[in-house]
């Protein structure tokens, strides 16, 4: 088991980067969108370029990632681990997803959020803040706040590979050996296709790296319709249902 974070994306593509390994749902809009290993790497190496050259963050910096369960929030958690980065964010050194998502300590170095879940005024701003609209099609957000900019339209301009620095902060090791834990207890096998329900699994250990850490792929579906479960358990070729 690798205990670099970035390491998680590289293992779990290494045998066949062309294959599905992120699929999103969001059922009450419509949305989907499918991301190959190739494609997710891409997007991982375009955030962590712009953590490096557009936020200028240097390895051990911090990151502050306010997102909810998301194919774009995994390219920027990955993206941060890519660069070096300690990732604060609920659900991974605050507890619980939905807890301690204004940690305290030193201003961020980068800040990505959506504008439902903006630092509050009690919190100093970030050195960059990217703003995330989470639309369909990778849409860029229409409306920004002062001092943030659209993560979108930013990441889209950076380079299409990144080597991932060495993994230096404790964080990589700690959430990477509760990746692996974790998968175990969910049931996760190597190589399997999983559905998660984003709403009942929220946290970033759940519903990336614990897959990640078992080399399967994941099915990820927000506002999750039910009544179609069955369905998209066949079509999707599901394994394991965590729903």
């Amino acid at each position: 088991m690798t205990n670099n974070l970035a390491g998680l994306l590289a293992v779990t593509i290494a045998a066949d980067p062309t294959r599905p390994l992120l699929t999103w749902y969001d059922d009450a809009i419509g949305d989907r969108t499918e991301l190959s290993g190739a494609t997710l790497a891409n997007w991982v190496a375009k955030t962590a370029n712009l953590i490096v050259d557009g936020a200028g963050a240097t390895a051990g910096d911090t990151a502050e990632v306010l997102l909810p369960p998301h194919w774009q929030t995994a390219a920027v958690l990955l993206g941060c681990w890519s660069a070096g980065l300690a990732v604060r964010a609920p659900g991974l050194v605050d507890g619980p997803a939905g807890a301690g998502s204004q940690a305290d300590g030193p201003p961020a170095e980068v800040c990505f959020a959506t504008a439902h879940r903006l630092p509050g005024p009690d919190r100093p701003p970030a050195g960059e803040q990217y703003l995330l609209s989470l639309a369909p099609m990778a849409m860029p957000a229409r409306d920004l706040p002062p001092g943030w900019v659209d993560y979108v339209t930013e990441v889209r301009g950076h380079g299409d590979h990144f080597t991932p620095y060495p993994a230096g902060d404790p964080q990589d090791a700690q959430l990477a050996a509760r990746a692996a834990a974790r998968g175990a207890e969910l049931g996760i096998v190597a190589g399997s296709r999983v559905l998660i329900d984003a709403d009942r699994h929220p946290d970033p250990v759940d519903w990336l790296l614990a897959p990640l850490a078992a080399t399967a792929s994941v099915v990820l579906c927000r506002q999750l319709d039910r009544a179609s479960l069955d369905g998209r358990v066949a079509s999707e070729k599901v394994d394991l249902v965590l729903a």
